[in-house]
């Protein structure tokens, strides 16, 4: 038997492979769409509040380096 024989084909270990993908995506826990939207908006907010807070930063860092130089 030769070296070629014992191993599987390059098809089956891709069929295989999304064997087990789909498997797996049956396991996950999905989101609501009613938990998916309050996710949605705890992102943008957490997102808006971070930016404001960089960029106050930045005005101040920007105010003491002019007061400086």
């Amino acid at each position: 038997m030769s070296n070629r024989d014992e191993k599987p084909k390059f098809t089956s270990k891709v069929r295989n492979y999304f064997k087990g993908v789909r498997t797996e995506l049956k396991k996950v826990n999905w989101p609501t769409k009613k938990e998916l939207t309050n996710y949605t908006i705890v992102v943008l907010t957490t997102t808006l509040a971070l930016t404001i807070i960089i960029w106050g930063l930045d005005l101040v860092f920007k105010g003491l380096l002019s007061a400086i130089v």
